[in-house]
């Protein structure tokens, strides 16, 4: 019997998760270290920017873990991800703009070498939660030169640099999602494309003589008869009587 359920869960090897992780811990110390309470009082460019970039970590793992029976749900919060972290990038646009501060040019050396730095896959373990949180940090050790650097604007265009290559990722996440749901359709689709396998299979049914697929019995004003499983792309049929006794 086929399965209702797609694959869930798993976002830790997700590199777009990862990333965003990295992004969400730095965005966290630039807030600390560069915006002081006395230039944002009430809170609220922290929170935002904070909070922007939670939304796009936590968004990524939700969609996962909802993959299981809403590939719709897991396409939907894969986009919020997306938009949670252009807000982000947004901030850190204006920040430098304030600051009447370009964002590095992607012909920038710093900017190059930035793109060029990679992360290894994560293996799922028995001690997963320790395992993870112990590749993370080693991982987000290759990205110290630039998030722990003196000068905010190097760590502002450092965490938009990252942002960009996430949400690259996301936006091709978001094209195998898509293609995902086109060919197998949702959870009410794979439950009654498996509910009719089971009742074709008790029923003893015929393969379709054009396509070789299960054919399902039906009625029409003549009586039953056997019509392919794959219709309306193939129109096999068979009469009933040549197969019941």
């Amino acid at each position: 019997m086929r399965s209702i359920f797609n694959r869930s869960g798993g976002y830790r090897k997700l590199y777009s998760f990862n990333f965003a992780t990295i992004v969400h811990l730095g965005a966290i110390a630039f807030c600390k270290r560069f915006i002081p309470w006395q230039e944002d009082t009430l809170g609220k460019v922290v929170g935002q920017m904070v909070g922007a970039a939670r939304s796009g970590r936590i968004n990524i793992a939700e969609g996962s873990e909802r993959a299981g029976t809403s590939t719709e749900t897991e396409i939907k919060l894969t986009d919020v991800a997306r938009a949670s972290l252009a807000e982000l990038q947004n901030d850190l646009e204006t920040w430098l703009a304030e600051r009447e501060v370009l964002p590095w040019s992607i012909h920038d050396p710093e900017h190059v070498k930035l793109s060029a730095v990679k992360l290894a896959p994560f293996e799922f373990s028995e001690d997963l939660l320790h395992d993870y949180w112990a590749y993370l940090h080693d991982q987000r050790r290759k990205f110290d030169r630039w998030l722990k650097h003196e000068d905010p604007v190097v760590v502002a265009n450092a965490l938009i640099v990252m942002i960009q290559r996430t949400t690259a990722l996301l936006h091709r996440q978001m094209q195998s999602q898509e293609e995902a749901f086109v060919q197998e359709g949702g959870i009410k689709e794979r439950m009654y494309k498996a509910r009719t396998e089971i009742q074709d299979a008790a029923e003893d049914a015929p393969e379709c003589p054009e396509c070789s697929r299960p054919m399902r019995r039906r009625r029409s004003a003549k009586g039953p008869f056997w019509g392919c499983s794959g219709y309306p792309d193939c129109r096999g049929i068979r009469q009933c009587e040549t197969l019941v006794k």
